[in-house]
């Protein structure tokens, strides 16, 4: 999903659709990794007798369910580290649930006006008068060593139990297992997995000059440095599997393609033959990678397997040729090519046939993003003196500016849901890393340190 933008140096060379409220399985989020907290039993019950509530649609026309959640029920015994990390959890499960955009909720300061008094069909009928379609109960408490959140989500119409939860985690997993109880909650509601578990690469200057690697969570907490080249590295791409990145890095001489294992920090070249080799593009099996490559002095797009030995050259005009795009399908690679005078968005198949243009505005163009459907590319497109993300339908190639300013947005990408995007802005000599909704709409900051850029979406969490 990552394209990189081609910088001065290098650019020369470089939905939710609600499927109603039907039950859904529940068995979703168990047999978790050892090192993430584990699920325990599941209290539920199905909605009985055909439960039709009303669908709210907000001033986007976005699906939102609207969810009262009050105040977690915090076990009154708990102190210092443990109460710190209790308040933490119901915070971050609160943050996980404004950010799906799917969740209207309703937190403690707008229940204060209701007169609960603890009895649940009573309590339940004042949080439907409050325009309220479902109520999310939470409970943390402390066994042995461990924070457990318990969760129970019911329709208020029927007083009938959706969905019951249980994680547990060590203190310093209070933020995870809130992500594990928003992205259930996410699943029960639309069928399809929430992003609070995925991951974002990045690469900053932050630390000592150097640009290095780093990674965060999906809503810019817990940034981390996972590289120390002491050199520029980055433009990373993200495996299927999200268990590994690809990047590009100049730490042993010219710029070559590089592999990192996240659970074991190992790092291996994948190629650096021939003069410029970046951009790296896994497929979306995780078996090859596409990649731009220049043996001489042109750039070119190759195609190679995860252990490369013999990369296949797919592209061979006397235009720089770089920054390839795996589409979603497996089948096609978007590009960006100076075949036409300036550069521009090009699309073709995986043997280097049917090339088509599909950018026409602005005067240069670069660094596609598939959204996961296939539907649209996002990409920069310099308008004036300044870049702008821009989203292309690929059916009739209708173009939208999604970004306007004073700055310049470059190096979009979708998130895996495709509902949001995450992009460059750079002021001067500055630059940091922000997230939109794919329509442009509500701006978020992620990083504030250093310069920052290159950002890249994992895949949804394997389960």
């Amino acid at each position: 999903m990552h394209r990189s933008t081609i910088n001065t140096a290098r650019r020369t060379a470089t939905f939710l659709l609600l499927l109603g409220w039907g039950l859904l399985p529940l068995g979703w989020a168990t047999g978790l990794a050892a090192q993430e907290p584990p699920t325990d039993g599941q209290q539920s019950s199905g909605l009985e007798g055909g439960v039709d509530p009303t669908i709210v649609v907000d001033e986007r026309g976005r699906v939102q369910v609207r969810m009262a959640f009050p105040a977690a029920k915090i076990d009154a015994g708990l102190t210092g580290d443990y109460l710190e990390a209790a308040r933490e959890i119901e915070q971050t499960l609160r943050d996980d649930l404004d950010q799906t955009i799917v969740f209207n909720t309703q937190g403690p300061t707008e229940l204060a006006v209701l007169a609960l008094t603890g009895e649940r069909s009573q309590d339940f009928d004042q949080y439907k008068s409050l325009g309220n379609q479902v109520v999310l109960l939470a409970s943390i408490a402390v066994e042995g060593d461990r924070l457990v959140l318990d969760g129970w989500a019911y329709d208020l119409p029927s007083k009938q139990s959706i969905l019951g939860k249980r994680f547990r985690g060590t203190l310093g997993q209070a933020r995870l297992v809130a992500h594990y109880m928003a992205d259930a909650l996410h699943y029960q509601f639309t069928a399809r997995p929430g992003l609070s578990l995925t991951t974002i690469a990045f690469q900053s200057d932050r630390d000592d000059g150097h640009q290095e690697l780093y990674l965060m969570d999906y809503d810019g907490h817990n940034q981390r440095r996972i590289s120390a080249h002491k050199s520029t590295s980055g433009y990373s791409d993200w495996s299927p599997a999200g268990d590994a990145l690809a990047y590009m890095s100049y730490w042993a001489g010219p710029p070559g393609l590089y592999y990192v294992e996240l659970a074991s920090g190992k790092k291996r070249p994948i190629y650096r033959e021939g003069t410029l080799t970046l951009s790296p593009s896994f497929a979306p099996d995780g078996q090859r990678l596409a990649f731009g490559h220049s043996r001489e002095s042109n750039v070119d797009i190759y195609v190679c397997d995860r252990v490369c030995t013999d990369p296949k050259r797919l592209t061979r005009s006397q235009a720089i040729d770089t920054n390839p795009a795996w589409s979603p399908d497996g089948r096609q690679l978007a590009f960006t090519s100076s075949r036409s005078g300036r550069p521009n968005i090009y699309v073709m198949d995986l043997d280097g046939s049917n090339v088509r243009r599909i950018s026409f505005e602005g005067d240069y163009n670069e660094g596609a993003s598939w959204k996961p459907d296939g539907s649209q590319i996002a990409y920069a497109s310099r308008r004036g003196s300044r870049f702008r993300i821009a989203v292309t339908n690929l059916v009739d190639l209708e173009t939208k500016l999604l970004t306007e300013g004073p700055a310049s947005y470059e190096e979009p990408c979708f998130s895996p849901d495709g509902g949001r995007i995450l992009f460059s802005l750079r002021r001067g000599k500055e630059s940091q890393i922000y997230v939109m909704n794919a329509d442009g709409s509500d701006w978020r900051q992620l990083t504030h340190e250093g310069n920052s850029s290159g950002a890249d979406w994992s895949s949804f969490k394997q389960k």
